[in-house]
């Protein structure tokens, strides 16, 4: 991690800690990834909606895909003595020590999208990304035996330091494996959830293999490089894209018939359930320690429900 980074997390840090302080209502602090990615605002925009209505303070964090950010902003919502924190990991592992000294001070730690593995968070909120993955994959291997005679090859646009894009990866390949159609997996690029460099990588992906009939994109970074890639090649006619976290370019695509498939979770709803789980906490009330937010496989017959997302 560059110095630049590590102090531009500690600034931003110290900048949520002051914003606690100034408020005089019960808060809650959403410890975020980034403010880049749709889906990150989303949860954002779900838990603001659910904090107003429940007449609480709601700060947020973005982390600027920097872990150690997230670790130092958890310390200091700890020293504001904030009544909650709804947590949107990078580092499932790293941020556990942060989050068990939460837990000893009192304030009870929501994860959305990410579990924590052994963690002492109180519950995690969103998708089962291991078996989100298989399924996707699964309808994968149906559509190479469909629609390609049974055989392709696919290369993978990732985010490797992200545990749950690992996950759904995975996922995906457990499913193709053992479907019985013959798919030959290429190599995975890095685009460290990051638009730019998801770009570079999918295009660095495509020109090593010019034989790839197939993407898939982990997460919402990976997939736009991943279109913006297929587009700037002009490869629409050869490459079939399916991934994750549905944006206007891939709806667009999957319009167009070559982004096949997108799973599409409910960000907004994730950051709605979170908050609302806080509440019912501090009435003394008790959650349940998963709570699933299903997800939606997006294609041609249904893209439509989604295109007021954009609008």
């Amino acid at each position: 991690m560059s110095i630049s980074k590590l102090l531009a997390g500690c600034a931003m840090a110290a900048a949520a800690a002051l914003s606690v302080s100034a408020a005089s209502a019960e808060t809650f602090a959403l410890v975020n990834i980034n403010q880049q990615a749709l889906f990150f605002n989303q949860i954002n925009d779900g838990a603001t909606a659910a904090a107003k209505a429940a007449g609480v303070d709601l700060v947020i964090f973005n982390a600027n895909n920097v872990p150690a950010a997230q670790n130092d902003a958890i310390e200091n919502y700890i020293t504001q003595k904030v009544d909650g924190i709804i947590l949107v990991a990078i580092d499932v592992n790293g941020v556990k020590p942060a989050i068990t000294a939460a837990k000893a001070a009192g304030i009870p730690v929501i994860a959305i999208d990410a579990q924590i593995p052994d963690g002492d968070n109180v519950a995690f909120v969103g998708v089962d990304n291991t078996k989100a993955g298989e399924d996707i994959g699964t309808f994968y291997a149906d559509y190479v035996k469909a629609e390609m005679g049974g055989k392709a090859t696919v290369g993978i646009v990732g985010a490797l330091n992200s545990f749950i894009q690992n996950q759904r990866l995975d996922g995906f390949k457990k499913a193709v494996q053992g479907s019985g159609a013959d798919v030959t997996f290429l190599d995975t690029v890095d685009g460290q959830n990051v638009q730019d460099v998801a770009l570079s990588a999918a295009e660095n992906l495509m020109t090593a293999n010019p034989q790839m009939s197939t993407l898939y994109a982990t997460g919402e970074p990976a997939l736009i490089g991943a279109v913006s890639a297929v587009t700037a090649q002009s490869h629409t006619d050869s490459v079939k894209v399916f991934g994750w976290d549905l944006t206007k370019q891939a709806a667009q695509g999957i319009e167009e018939g070559w982004v096949v498939a997108v799973v599409q979770q409910d960000p907004a709803g994730e950051g709605k359930a979170a908050v609302e789980a806080l509440m019912t906490l501090k009435k003394g009330g008790t959650v349940d320690p998963i709570i699933n937010v299903p997800v939606t496989i997006v294609t041609k017959n249904n893209v439509a429900d989604f295109k007021s997302m954009f609008q």
